[in-house]
Formats: structure tokens, sequence, C-alpha cells
């Protein structure tokens, strides 16, 4: 039976990441210290887990779990690669990647993106804190399927501020509609990187699989942009 305190910890983690990146998300010191600010946070969290006991092996980054992880994930990362090229490369497909966030940049900038704000800003910071701190706490307390599903629904909830800001800066709808799908989708997606950390035991395969999404999405939506890049809509 699970101790008192390892459901206050489940649940204050899920608590605080649910509300975090939608209060913080959009403020000008985070933005423009959004890697150290989410490196800092993801020590701050590997303390809070330590202090619970969470070991290395429970959140997966122990060194001996790596090659397992990287074997899980090489196929779907290897299959989403293939599916951003197979997008830049379709012309009816291109417009799909018009994200304005990307195609307002220059190059040197996505080449920051892809090296340095997306892997210790986002993959990093994201894949500890939910397939690391958040499911190993939750699998305390709860069985492994419940233990993903609260753990990708907390990963929706964290979307939700990103989202409005997303649809915003690109001219779309900021209804309820286009939002609730686009959290929906993102919960999905935690589910794939959920069960790939289950199935694996290691953090590497969300990792891989996390990066390939982002990186991949920033460097597709540059790319068919074209050597005059969009404003971006701020």
């Amino acid at each position: 039976m699970p101790e008192g305190g390892d459901t206050a910890f489940a649940a204050a983690v899920a608590g605080v990441l649910a509300v975090y990146n939608n209060t913080a998300g959009e403020q000008p010191w985070r933005q423009r210290w959004y890697p150290v600010t989410n490196l800092g946070a993801t020590g701050v969290l590997l303390a809070a887990a330590a202090s619970r006991g969470l070991t290395a092996a429970d959140l997966g980054l122990s060194p001996g779990q790596v090659p397992a992880g990287l074997r899980w994930a090489a196929g779907p990362a290897g299959a989403l690669a293939a599916g951003w090229l197979a997008l830049a490369v379709t012309p009816a497909t291109r417009p799909a990647l018009a994200d304005r966030r990307i195609t307002g940049l220059t190059w040197p900038q996505v080449a920051y993106q892809v090296t340095v704000r997306i892997p210790v800003g986002t993959v990093l910071w994201e894949e500890t804190a939910f397939r690391g701190v958040l499911q190993a706490a939750l699998r305390r307390v709860l069985p492994g399927p419940a233990a993903i599903a609260v753990t990708s629904g907390v990963f929706g909830i964290w979307h939700i501020g990103p989202t409005i800001a997303a649809l915003r800066i690109n001219g779309a709808g900021t209804g309820a509609g286009p939002v609730a799908a686009a959290v929906a989708g993102t919960a999905a997606a935690g589910v794939v990187l959920s069960w790939l950390r289950a199935r694996s035991g290691s953090l590497a395969a969300p990792v891989l699989l996390h990066l390939t999404a982002n990186c991949g999405a920033a460097l597709a939506a540059r790319a068919v942009a074209g050597a005059r890049p969009v404003p971006a809509g701020r």
C-alpha cells in the first residue's frame, strides 16, 4: 500500500506542472532565459524526487538503461523523421509546416533552437518532469496504465497556454475547439512517450522521440519557408 507521503508528492508534482507552464510560459523573463530557467527547474525537481527516495533507475536515468531506450525509440524516431521529410518535399503538404514561430527566424536562430533551446529548455526539462519524475511518482501509487493516463493528461494541460499562443501567432482560431483539439493531440503524444518510457525502462526513449518531433518540425518549417523568412506575427 502506498504511503500518504507518496500520494501527496505525486499530487503536488502533477499540480505544479499543470499550473507552471500556463502561468510562467509567456513571461518575458522566462522567454529570455528559457534554457537556463528550465535547466534550473529540472535540478529542483530531481532534488525533490531524490528527497522522496526516487532513484536514478526509478526515473529512467540509470546509464545502464540508455541502450535499451535508444533501441526502443530508434524505429519510431526514424519514422517520424521520414514523415517530416515527406511533408517538406511534397508541395501539397508544405502549408502544414507554415509555423510563423519558426519561419520568421534566420538559419542561425534555428540552429540555436535545435541545439540549445529545444534540447535543453524543452525536451530535457519536459521529459525529466513528466516521463521521469511524475510518471515514477505516480507509479508508486497507481497501476501502470493509470500512471501513464494521468501523466499524459497533465502533459496535455501543460500545453494549453503555449497552444493558445501558437494559434494566435499563426492567425488561427483560439476558441475552445481548436485549443481542445491541439491539447488532446498533445496528450495522445504523451501516451506514446510514456509508453516508451515504461516499456524501455529508460528516459532515453522518450527523449529521442521528443527531440525528433520538435527539432524535425523546426527544421522542416524553416526549410520550406525558403530564403526569405515570413515575418513573425507578434
